[in-house]
């Protein structure tokens, strides 16, 4: 029996071309045109396609997501092996994390994109699309979540991360690397499957609605005073070193908190993540800890965000909350 995968676009530089040479890219490309410009995949597998959107990826949304989560859901159910969805680099992380807390199937849902435009010589968008068809047809690949395949690199959604904004190599997964590769035209995966939590609910289609804010040097907690008073009542801080704020930051949060404001910190470095008893002073991770905050361990501040919010959206609150956040957090 012939394998099936559907392949899914949303845009992104791997749908773009110039209107006019020397001229910037655009989104241009639907999934049939993507399908067409790689014709080896029609030799891996009978083919399914549909066009999320075509939009950059910094232009995504919600319904975006959401739409694509419910196709490849209706793929799956109708039989595909698998399931490929083209995406901007500059959010792609975000989006797939999104999906993997909401993926509830065991197929493969891959996410793929690519550095450079197709219309270039150096493209490497036909080597990605066709590198992730490969991993989301592999049996190996099932139960394993959503998966992120660029530049021949296998990686967790939950794990990986832009790290470059021009290289090929520009996604990477700091402090655990890649869980396989395609070598020689075969995925191979150099780690075991990992037990997943739980899927859970899709949210509503409404904004994010949990601010993220950075806490910089010299911070002295006006933005997360702004960010509170434009009525936003989940926030989650990228904090330096183990998760750590300045005292005057420390008061705001401190304040917010005891109003009922869910409060979440991430560590802005790439490895490591938030600790939870190294440190004592006013604004490190114990005294955040104690006045109420939560740590987001290993995620980063854009992904504890969208974990947030779907939590707060299914209606995780108070002990149910910090137990599902630290479930996720891979430390």
């Amino acid at each position: 029996m012939q394998r099936t995968l559907a392949v899914g676009a949303m845009g992104g530089t791997i749908g773009m071309t110039a209107p006019a040479p020397g001229a910037a890219a655009q989104p241009r490309l639907d999934a049939d045109a993507l399908v067409r410009g790689v014709p080896q995949l029609a030799d891996l597998a009978g083919l399914r396609t549909t066009t999320v959107c075509t939009k950059p990826s910094a232009s995504i949304d919600l319904v975006d997501v959401l739409t694509a989560l419910g196709w490849a859901r209706d793929q799956v159910d109708d039989g595909a092996h698998g399931v490929v969805l083209t995406h901007g680099t500059d959010t792609l992380e975000e989006t797939a994390y999104l999906l993997d807390v909401l993926w509830d199937r065991p197929a493969p849902l891959v996410v793929t994109g690519a550095m450079r435009q197709v219309d270039l010589p150096s493209t490497d968008a036909p080597a990605n699309l066709i590198a992730a068809a490969r991993v989301a047809l592999a049996p190996e690949a099932r139960e394993r979540g959503v998966l992120v395949v660029l530049n021949d690199e296998v990686h967790l959604a939950a794990r990986v991360t832009k790290h470059s904004s021009t290289a090929l190599d520009a996604f990477g997964s700091p402090g655990f690397g890649p869980v396989g590769r395609v070598h020689e035209h075969h995925p191979r995966f150099t780690a075991p499957r990992t037990p997943r939590p739980p899927a859970l609910p899709a949210p509503g289609p409404g904004p994010v609605d949990v601010a993220l804010v950075a806490a910089p040097l010299a911070d002295d907690g006006r933005l997360v005073r702004a960010v509170l008073d434009a009525g936003f009542t989940a926030v989650v801080v990228e904090g330096t070193g183990l998760g750590h704020v300045s005292a005057d930051t420390f008061g705001e949060l401190a304040a917010a908190l005891g109003r009922g404001v869910v409060v979440v910190v991430a560590s802005r470095t790439a490895r490591g993540g938030t600790g939870r008893a190294t440190y004592g002073y006013l604004g490190s991770e114990t005294r955040l800890i104690e006045a109420g905050a939560l740590m987001a361990g290993e995620l980063t501040g854009p992904k504890a965000r969208l974990l947030l919010h779907v939590l707060l959206s299914a209606g995780y609150r108070d002990a149910q909350l910090a137990a599902a956040l630290e479930q996720r957090s891979l430390v």
